[in-house]
């Protein structure tokens, strides 16, 4: 097999990680693009990894870590600026001539979007598409990994309950780690990609109540579903002090999860990589440590 170089953004990131692991396993080379150099990205070299520091937000920087890379990924937090970083990956990988640009959008992604990240991600993936460069996006639904997040988990461990808006919505939720799989398949096998766009789903779509009924089973105790309003969601939010654009975010796309916007169920990793992804309670056991006092 002929050893290609991959760009990887996001490189310390649920998904950015895993990609990074499977690429180096199958023998490719890796240049894995971070903020700031610590305990992760010295992680990531320790793998065999190349690991450059810069910003997306910083054309020079960008068109430096695209050269002489196959392909790359392109990842970016939720926060203003993704429409600007995504025109200068795209011009930068225009440049460098690559085979393809696995975008990570999300499943919320609209024109008519009242979040205005997702709304960004929709334009983003059009400037990608406008640029000419081969490109694949993918929409995963929420990640398992939105339990340990503090402001779902701390509820979880503390209170035993989950208290987010969602309402009767639905959706299956889909880990990083086997979004990262698929990642590294379309980035080493672009062909038959092209110009896809991907929605990412765990194998079992649920409720909140029935999300909660899993958990219980794992950790031998009883968790609850007890949906708060968007109001009461927003002020949680605003007790972990994030930035008002994420909580914008989060409070608009708790209505789409509401009208049924995150539902669906695996069609894409289990064809793809030939691996279904896991399951919920694949997940609380893998994680188990992170929802215990």
């Amino acid at each position: 097999m002929q050893q290609h170089k991959y760009l990887i953004t996001g490189a310390t990131g649920k998904t950015g990680v895993h990609t990074i692991r499977h690429l180096l396993k199958d023998g490719h080379a890796v240049r894995a693009f971070v903020h700031q150099e610590d305990e992760r990205s010295a992680a990531l070299r320790a793998q065999g990894a190349e690991v450059v520091v810069g910003d997306l937000l910083e054309h020079d920087d960008v068109i430096r870590a695209m050269e002489g890379v196959t392909g790359a990924y392109l990842c970016y937090p939720v926060r203003p600026g993704y429409i600007q970083a995504t025109a200068y990956f795209a011009d930068a990988a225009q440049r460098a001539g690559v085979d393809v640009v696995v975008e990570m959008s999300q499943i919320s992604a609209r024109e008519d979007s009242k979040s205005h990240a997702a709304r960004d991600h929709w334009i983003a993936e059009r400037v990608l598409d406008w640029s000419g460069v081969p490109g694949v996006h993918i929409r995963p639904t929420f990640f398992s990994e939105w339990l340990t997040f503090p402001w779902v988990r701390d509820q979880i461990v503390q209170e035993g309950k989950i208290t987010l808006p969602y309402g009767e919505g639905r959706h299956a939720p889909i880990a990083g780690e086997d979004q990262a799989r698929l990642i590294a398949a379309v980035l080493t096998n672009p062909a038959g990609h092209i110009g896809k766009t991907y929605p990412l789903f765990g194998p079992v779509e649920m409720n909140q109540h029935e999300i909660a009924d899993e958990i219980s089973q794992v950790l031998g105790r009883k968790i609850t579903y007890n949906p708060s309003t968007i109001e009461q969601y927003r002020a949680h939010l605003e007790q972990y002090h994030l930035p008002e654009f994420l909580i914008q975010h989060f409070a608009a796309i708790a209505i789409d999860y509401q009208n049924g916007i995150f539902s669906g169920h695996d069609g894409v990793i289990a064809g793809i990589t030939g691996q279904a992804p896991q399951t919920v309670s694949d997940f609380v056991i893998a994680n188990r440590a992170a929802f215990e006092q």
